[in-house]
């Protein structure tokens, strides 16, 4: 894995996940060479999952069109 990802100040967490109680959230970051890295944030030992920027705008349009709305 890229030793980017390591450093836990790279990602970021949604607006909406609550900053108290170690809530789990999606936490995202983004290397100077476009790798993407999805992670738990309440577990940064967990396995980091890695995609190409490509692989991620294809699944951020399939979320803004709501292909993944469980309702």
């Amino acid at each position: 894995m890229n030793s980017y990802f390591k450093d836990d100040s790279h990602f970021r967490k949604s607006l909406e996940c609550p900053p108290c109680f170690n809530v789990a959230c999606v936490a995202v970051a983004i290397s100077p060479k476009q790798e993407v890295a999805l992670r738990n944030s309440s577990d940064p030992n967990k396995t980091t999952l890695l995609f190409t920027r490509s692989e991620w705008s294809v699944f951020i349009k399939g979320v803004k069109n709501g292909e993944f709305d469980l309702s």
